[in-house]
């Protein structure tokens, strides 16, 4: 069998508690509740979910979709919010082809803590732009992953598209 490694989700992964929360408050509501979205580097507001960079990306211009309600399921979202979700995952991949021209997207969520959400009371979708020949040799040997963009000029060019 062979096996995956990405060393550079241990830190953001060990920075939550096992509820998925990190010292009592959520990092998803706090980032929307703060309405500092430079800091929170949110990248659009919805009726019922926002757009955030992910801090931790795959790739540049990887962002999550959240709903604003604090639940830990898909199946605990209405059918309006699961609208507005799918709507804004559209809406990221039309600016994410217009700004950074990916051949590809990875979409989905991780739902628990067993299939890999690193907050997992706080469902979130994640949208990540894929190019041909993207991975490379330097998580596996030099403990390493490339993001070639800077997390903010990418925050400010998604935000134009929007």
């Amino acid at each position: 069998m062979k096996k995956l490694f990405s060393p550079w989700r241990s830190k953001y992964i060990e920075s939550f508690s096992q509820s998925g929360e990190d010292k009592g408050a959520c990092v998803l509501c706090k980032a929307f509740q703060d309405r500092n979205d430079d800091e929170h580097l949110v990248v659009f507001r919805g009726t019922a979910s926002y757009v955030l960079m992910n801090l931790y990306p795959y790739n540049s211009g990887h962002v999550m979709v959240v709903p604003y309600r604090h639940v830990p399921d898909l199946a605990d979202l209405s059918d309006e919010e699961i609208l507005e979700i799918m709507a804004l995952v559209r809406k990221m991949m039309k600016a994410l082809r217009d700004v950074a021209h990916p051949d590809g997207f990875n979409v989905g969520s991780n739902i628990g803590r067993t299939a890999g959400a690193g907050i997992d009371q706080h469902v979130h979708f994640h949208v990540v732009p894929r190019w041909e020949g993207d991975t490379n040799f330097m998580p596996i040997l030099a403990d390493t992953k490339m993001i070639s963009e800077d997390m903010h000029e990418m925050l400010v060019k998604l935000r134009k598209a929007l």
